[in-house]
């Protein structure tokens, strides 16, 4: 006798370009509020994974890197927080969940979920104006604060707020990730801006590998055949272009100390990220928005789950500010060099502005703060029904 579905009260959230399943751990089955096996199948099962068809037609997942995560909050552990907040990416054809990293984008959501749900103290939201949720980042173990606006004491959610690749304008959520430089602190973990980067059967590339926000890989487009105005289908229809692409960011997380073989980088599919970048050239975004070369420092588009990604992910957002801020960087010198402490960069389905403060301590290159706006919003609540 097959058993019946059981229930888990849930919220599917939009934040910046993603969407995600929003889960209070408290409300999860016993089994899977501790991190193991049974909350790892839940997720995927949730989220309608593993799919040898590539649709989560069974499932919440919307086939996309983007649209197949999940989020766990609780109240926080730590000291002058509020939430802690946990990040699963679910791979779509594989049955695994890789909490290696953070989702920058859904961490515009955090905050709303987390007031709306009690998991902030009631007297530090105010009736009207906005509210500063302090988050702890769990999977990078970082504090960022979200700055929701609040209207009549419940969160604000419309708003006239655009942001490119999303189709609707919402309320503006400020982010500000504080010291966000990955692990130990360490921004680049071979210790150079720029290295490189031997890569077999494609070459030696030039590559800015940072931690911050997410262990990214950046490189020039020029270097490996492109301009840095690609839309999905130029990459993602692109098998030879795919495997490239996935084989530069494998030899980048053993070169950054993140894997210690090419072997181990299919099952860190989330980090490190790899994305390229070129100077500053007009193109039309995948919504036929003309993005002019006057508008933009600089140009960058960026790999995630092994697909071009439609837009930027938020955590890779952080990575290019930071970057941008510190001279000498692939990122920097596309932006045409200098001190940056804001860019305007292009990507796939717009621009995106972000800003970083970075300053050089006896050699040794530090970032306080990268800061950036989405939106957010909860698209569903209720309870998600899962097959036991």
């Amino acid at each position: 006798m097959f058993k019946p579905q059981i229930k888990v009260p849930a919220a599917y959230m939009r934040g910046g370009t993603s969407k995600g399943v929003f889960f209070n751990l408290t409300d999860l089955p016993k089994p899977a509020q501790v991190p193991g096996e049974a909350r790892d199948n839940l997720l995927l099962r949730v989220i309608g994974s593993p799919d040898p068809y590539g649709k989560q037609t069974d499932g919440m997942g919307g086939a996309t890197s983007s649209t197949s995560k999940t989020v766990i909050l609780s109240k926080s552990e730590q000291p002058n927080h509020d939430v802690d907040y946990l990040f699963g990416q679910v791979a779509i054809d594989k049955p695994f969940v890789d909490w290696s990293g953070n989702c920058g984008n859904l961490t515009s959501a955090v905050g709303a979920f987390a007031i709306t749900n009690g998991l902030v103290d009631k007297n530090t939201v105010p009736d009207n104006g906005v509210a500063i949720v302090r988050v702890w980042q769990a999977n990078i173990k970082k504090s960022i604060l979200v700055h929701v606006p609040i209207t009549n004491g419940e969160v604000q959610e419309t708003g006239d707020f655009e942001l490119d690749g999303v189709t609707f304008a919402a309320a503006e959520v400020k982010l500000e990730f504080l010291d966000p430089a990955d692990g130990d602190g360490a921004l680049f973990p071979t210790g150079s801006v720029v290295d490189d980067l031997e890569v077999p059967g494609i070459g030696t590339l030039k590559a800015t590998m940072i931690n911050a926000g997410i262990p990214t890989v950046f490189i020039n487009a020029s270097d490996i055949g492109y301009t840095g105005t690609e839309l999905q289908d130029d990459i993602n229809n692109d098998v030879a272009a795919l495997e490239k692409l996935e084989t530069i960011r494998a030899y980048g997380a053993v070169k950054m100390g993140l894997i210690t073989n090419i072997d181990e980088a299919q099952a860190r599919q989330h980090t490190p990220k790899v994305a390229f970048v070129a100077k500053p050239a007009d193109y039309t975004s995948s919504s036929n928005k003309h993005i002019s070369a006057n508008s933009i420092n600089l140009l960058v588009r960026a790999m995630s789950m092994g697909k071009l990604h439609h837009a930027m992910m938020g955590t890779a957002a952080v990575a290019i500010g930071t970057a941008a801020a510190i001279e000498g960087t692939l990122v920097n010198i596309a932006a045409g060099g200098g001190a940056l402490n804001e860019v305007n960069f292009g990507h796939p389905s717009g621009t995106l502005k972000v800003g970083a403060e970075a300053k050089n301590i006896k050699g040794d290159w530090q970032v306080t703060k990268a800061s950036m706006s989405r939106s957010a919003r909860v698209l569903m609540e209720g309870l998600v029904k899962v097959p036991q």
